[in-house]
């Protein structure tokens, strides 16, 4: 073993890089062995967005844990389950209807979940034709084999390509560089929605199952919010041909961009909702499948068994959890804050890089923002992906006391650095401006490597 690979035993993402130890939170920071502070403005992926040390999160998985942790969902339910579920549907997009939620571990898990469901639900219609997704590039949908087909990120799905099955995917409605200069939002919205129609078309209507996309892209694309008008184009398209619209919440739901559900802001509702990361905030693993009341019907006026069971379903403390953290963001009226510190991000990263010779968009919706690096901002040429700019702004963050998120490929699959930001509901103001104003000496130093 080389002097400089420290020793452990966890298979970590990166086998030649020795971590920091976090060992306490306090507020909107980690901790490390040393006492560094980090400033975590991206909640590890959009995750923590609570902070680290919320007192009535902890209380409630304590106090469920002094009840009963685990029970199979075969044979029991628990209440921490049943009122999460109730929480969620009863918030839900209108036109979902009742429906239901099942719970997982996490966020790939939930795609397979709905990915399964759609399916479930076409076979109880006898629509056995009905096997081909259509999803968007660039997209991330999860690491489970048939999320990461379903995910249109090449450089991911590259390593395992001979193993993943057939999605079709359509262009990401891409504003930065997929709009014509000449187009409006509303052309550019219309356009990049019947790239569906025109799919499905291709394929046969008969073989198509579901329509799969984020309605705020996360990691792959840099938090884009979709055109105005996008949303319900691709509503009218999915309800025409009988494919189901999958919305993929995983990042940008639970209040992350200003709404308890990203969707809402889009006037429509989704079949089938998958949710995680701010679902439970970090403090245990969990994540949701919520389907809406036309497909909980179909399989209950027909099977009345659901085709897809994980033994840690409704697992009593995660959803406890869960549920504390949805009651603390309503009971404290954290989405105000979300709206009110997104519009002072987004203020403060078109001030601080608006005129920058590097930075070719700035783009997000609540606390949910990124920036895109380029080469040239008249061409929009992205840096070459082996200068890893975007992984070098992080590590110059993070050296200064900040947490942020990089990411690579949104140009075209593998080149394309933007980093993201995701900061905690309960955010400060002064927090705000510190984000913004260490992100700038890390872009610089990294730009200056």
């Amino acid at each position: 073993m080389q002097d400089d690979i420290y020793m452990t035993y966890v298979l970590h993402r990166s086998l030649n890089t020795s971590l920091p130890h976090a060992v306490g939170g306090e507020g909107n920071y980690l901790i490390d062995e040393t006492g560094k502070r980090y400033l975590d403005a991206c909640g590890g992926a959009a995750v923590s967005c609570l902070g680290h040390d919320d007192a009535r999160v902890r209380d409630a998985i304590k106090a469920q844990l002094d009840k009963v942790s685990f029970a199979h969902t075969g044979s029991f339910t628990n209440a921490p389950a049943e009122e999460l579920a109730e929480f969620l549907v009863k918030r839900a997009p209108k036109g979902t209807g009742a429906g239901r939620v099942m719970y997982l571990g996490s966020g790939s898990e939930a795609m397979e979940a709905a990915l399964k469901l759609a399916r479930q639900y076409h076979l109880e219609r006898n629509e056995p034709s009905r096997t081909r997704i259509i999803a968007r590039a660039p997209s991330y949908h999860g690491n489970t084999l048939g999320a990461l087909a379903t995910g249109g990120h090449a450089g991911r799905r590259a390593p395992f390509q001979p193993l993943l099955m057939e999605v079709d995917h359509i262009d990401a409605a891409y504003d930065y560089r997929l709009r014509h200069d000449d187009e409006t939002e509303a052309d550019f919205a219309l356009r990049m929605a019947n790239l569906l129609d025109a799919r499905i078309q291709e394929i046969g209507a008969e073989n198509v199952m579901a329509f799969v996309a984020e309605p705020v892209v996360g990691a792959s694309l840099g938090t884009q919010p979709a055109p105005k008008g996008y949303f319900q184009r691709i509503r009218e398209i999915c309800d025409e041909h009988g494919v189901l619209y999958i919305a993929d919440e995983v990042m940008c739901g639970m209040g992350r961009t200003g709404t308890l559900f990203a969707l809402e802001q889009e006037g429509v509702a989704a079949d089938i909702t998958t949710m995680a990361k701010g679902l439970g905030a970090g403090y245990q693993p969990i994540a949701a499948v919520m389907a809406a009341e036309k497909v909980v019907n179909t399989i209950a006026e027909n099977s009345g068994t659901l085709w897809n069971g994980h033994t840690y379903m409704s697992h009593a403390i995660a959803t406890s959890g869960a549920l504390a953290v949805q009651t603390v963001i309503e009971e404290d009226k954290l989405l105000d804050n979300v709206r009110a510190r997104g519009e002072q991000l987004a203020a403060g990263l078109h001030k601080t890089f608006g005129q920058h010779p590097h930075v070719g968009d700035i783009r997000g919706r609540g606390l949910f923002w990124t920036i895109e690096l380029v080469a040239d901002k008249d061409t929009k040429t992205p840096f070459p992906a082996a200068k890893k700019l975007a992984p070098r702004i992080q590590a110059e963050a993070q050296a200064l006391g900040m947490m942020c998120y990089p990411a690579q490929g949104c140009a075209d699959g593998t080149a394309g650095d933007h980093v993201l930001l995701a900061p905690s509901y309960t955010s400060t103001p002064e927090e705000i401006d510190l984000i913004v104003d260490l992100l700038a000496q890390a872009v610089t130093t990294a730009l200056e490597a």
